[in-house]
């Protein structure tokens, strides 16, 4: 269970302090896909990094299994992220010199999973997002947009972490390919008892969420 209580975080600029994120409360359980809507500049991304631990807020609560996150100190914010989270980006971030099995054995090693258990975890994770055979041994340059995703998709879900945190992650694939990366998402969560959360602007991405929340000027309701 994701737990966000009065998260709150503002920045400085030369018009003066402006709160990203106001007072933002909820929760998701495991299991659960949940779609974050909004227009550009409605505090979607400043949220995402305050629950992927890439920012800290200045005050409120976040809390994933009972425990406290938002009081870490940086080093433990970092060791985190490599245990406990997995982000799936619009633009992919794959090593471009690695394969796609490569690509998922280094986030593997980053979370010090057990040497001799990397490739074949990582093979089974590429099975499972439907890159198998030739594919695997590809670097992103030779993969489709589509199949790019699949590999990221594979390489946030490697080490079974118990968050996902997806930004736009259908932005650079054509609708049905999208369409076909938000259903993985989904079934992936389901099948690792991971909380997902999906950050979009496509309507049609989030109604494929079970629950959907949309922020607005930093403020966050739930939507049917």
């Amino acid at each position: 269970m994701l737990t966000i209580s009065n998260l709150k975080k503002s920045f400085s600029s030369g018009a003066g302090d402006v709160t990203a994120v106001k007072d933002v409360s909820f929760e998701a359980r495991s299991g659960e896909m949940v779609a974050i809507i909004g227009p550009s500049g409605s505090g979607k991304s400043t949220l995402l990094s305050l629950l992927g631990l890439l920012d800290a807020p200045d005050s409120g609560s976040l809390s994933l299994d009972g425990k406290e996150l938002a009081s870490l100190s940086e080093s433990e914010r970092t060791h985190f992220r490599a245990k406990q989270v997995g982000f799936v980006f619009q633009q992919f971030n794959l090593i471009p010199n690695l394969t796609a099995r490569e690509n998922v054995m280094l986030s593997l090693e980053f979370a010090n999973y057990p040497k001799a258990q990397r490739a074949a975890r990582a093979e089974e994770m590429l099975t499972m997002v439907g890159l198998t055979g030739d594919k695997a041994n590809r670097r992103p340059a030779k993969l489709s947009g589509g199949e790019q995703q699949r590999v990221a998709i594979a390489r946030a879900f490697a080490n079974q972490p118990p968050l996902i945190l997806a930004d736009e992650p259908t932005g650079s694939l054509d609708r049905a390919t999208g369409q076909r990366i938000v259903a993985l998402l989904r079934a992936t969560a389901t099948t690792q008892d991971a909380t997902v959360l999906v950050v979009t602007h496509d309507e049609s991405v989030a109604k494929q969420a079970d629950r959907r929340l949309e922020i607005e000027d930093g403020v966050l309701r739930e939507i049917a």
